[in-house]
């Protein structure tokens, strides 16, 4: 589906109705229109999510497209475009309203509901993010962490225990993990996903730097951080001239050095 605000496609237009008094929406989206939303979007709606919630938190009751834009530097027509699919409460000329817009994106997002999570690798990495407390506000909850290393397991990292690797899917099952997150070496991660997947859980942020082969219904979402390096390292020379690392700039105009040196 195209992503270009000019295009014309039809989209789910405003729905203005008001919540009732316990905060529920009469006209919570379904499924069908929650998967028509296309994936670009959709990892918009989490930044404006992000930035909806410090709003709120500052006391802020309406937004408009225009100021969301503004706060994530996108134009004002997408955040029009992708709000458009879940039929927004708002008022002409003020903006959308900031508390039933929370909840409507959090309904998409999957977070309005508890997910428990499991950590493969209690390192460096899955330490920081067992301590990381905005997890467990957007509806993702530790329920383990596994490791290798005999000095990890049977501690507790925060409130989070560590267990054995070798009883990953009989914990996995017991705790009845939704959720799991990969950050152990590559030549790992193959056997780690596979018993994942045979415990149950349907879903995997993956660190490590390789491809996962799972099953079709088990989702898999890949972060690689020396690839994201690369790609931002690039984003900067491409703007400098000239365009190579500053190590190199003295070799490459040895006359400043000489210069700088007499």
């Amino acid at each position: 589906m195209n992503d270009d605000p000019s295009s014309r496609e039809k989209i789910p237009q405003p729905d203005h109705e008001a919540a009732d008094q316990d905060g529920n929406d009469p006209n919570s989206l379904d499924q069908d229109t929650i998967l028509e939303i296309p994936r670009a979007a959709v990892g918009r709606l989490s930044l404006y999510l992000r930035e909806l919630r410090r709003l709120e938190a500052n006391g802020t009751e309406y937004v408009s497209s225009r100021r969301l834009g503004e706060l994530l530097g996108v134009s004002d027509a997408i955040v029009r475009r992708d709000l458009g699919y879940l039929r927004p409460q708002g008022k002409r000329g003020v903006g959308y309203v900031i508390p039933p817009l929370i909840q409507r994106i959090r309904q998409t997002l999957g977070s309005n509901q508890n997910w428990n999570v499991v950590l493969i690798g209690a390192g460096s990495l899955g330490n920081a993010l067992l301590r990381y407390q905005g997890f467990q506000e957007q509806g993702f909850r530790w329920v383990a962490a596994f490791d290798v290393d005999p000095q990890q397991i049977g501690k507790n990292i925060g409130d989070v225990p560590v267990f054995d690797c070798n009883d990953l899917e009989v914990q996995a099952v017991r705790l009845n993990a939704h959720l799991a997150i990969i950050a152990v070496p590559a030549s790992a991660t193959g056997d780690i996903a596979k018993r994942l997947t045979a415990s149950g859980v349907t879903g995997i942020l993956n660190f490590a730097p390789v491809v996962l082969q799972v099953e079709s219904n088990v989702c898999v979402a890949n972060v690689d951080l020396a690839s994201e390096l690369q790609q931002l390292a690039f984003s900067v020379l491409s703007t400098q001239e000239p365009a190579f690392p500053p190590a190199e700039r003295s070799k490459k105009n040895p006359s400043k050095k000489i210069a700088k040196n007499g």
